[in-house]
């Protein structure tokens, strides 16, 4: 008998959007790498500009895990694009990713989006995958991240 044959019934449900699975999801993989990765626990980071008026002007989203940043979201609303603002936001995560003892920063963005950015802040392409719609790819991007200006790489005060 091969191993399929020994199976326990269950089933398989295909659909649309699930926080309860997306939750458990989360929970169980966070424990599966915090185990793996000698107890490194993943924390939020978010960076957010509002305009004048209080409402939202761009913001960053992204996770720190141990030694490594990964930004998930950077957005800036059209009428601030192009004054500086994603280069503050990047800027900015990479100094808390820093002060919480990062070394690395990962992030990608597809082809029709901001390839030229990253490198511009010292970020090196890693890899290109396509397969996005309308023939698009999506970019890797890695940045080794410097210590904080008052630490050295050993996290001591200079």
């Amino acid at each position: 008998m091969t191993s399929e044959q020994h199976t326990v019934a269950a089933s398989l449900r295909v659909g649309g959007r699930d926080d309860d699975l997306e939750q458990r999801l989360d929970e169980e993989l966070t424990a599966f790498n915090t185990a793996a990765a000698d107890g490194a626990v993943t924390e939020p980071l978010s960076v957010r500009v509002t305009d004048e008026t209080g409402d939202l002007a761009g913001g960053l989203t992204a996770w720190t895990w141990g030694t490594l940043c990964s930004v998930d979201m950077l957005w800036v609303r059209e009428d601030r694009r192009h004054s500086g603002w994603g280069g503050r936001l990047m800027r900015a995560a990479e100094a808390e990713a820093a002060r919480r003892g990062c070394t690395d920063m990962i992030v990608s963005t597809y082809s029709f989006q901001a390839p030229a950015f990253y490198p511009r802040l010292g970020f090196t392409e890693r890899a290109r995958i396509g397969g996005v719609p309308g023939g698009h790819e999506d970019i890797y991007f890695h940045k080794r991240l410097s210590p904080p200006k008052n630490e050295t790489a050993g996290g001591r005060p200079a």
